[in-house]
């Protein structure tokens, strides 16, 4: 399985700023993540990789 945090997020976005990528993990729509570790939050790389599919389209453009 496949593990993301704040920072993969942030690249996955689009490069945005570590803080605008808390707010968008922070959103209630957000996938909820698999744990909170002493270093943050981890997610399912799949379940934000559907996410962005779904609420950011076109980050998925080529």
């Amino acid at each position: 399985m496949d593990l993301v945090g704040v920072s993969e997020i942030r690249t996955m976005l689009g490069n945005v700023s570590r803080q605008r990528a808390s707010v968008i993990a922070n959103q209630r729509n957000f996938p909820e993540p698999v744990a909170v570790l002493a270093m943050g939050k981890v997610w399912r790389k799949v379940d934000v990789e559907a996410w962005i599919r779904e609420h950011r389209p076109e980050l998925t453009k080529d």
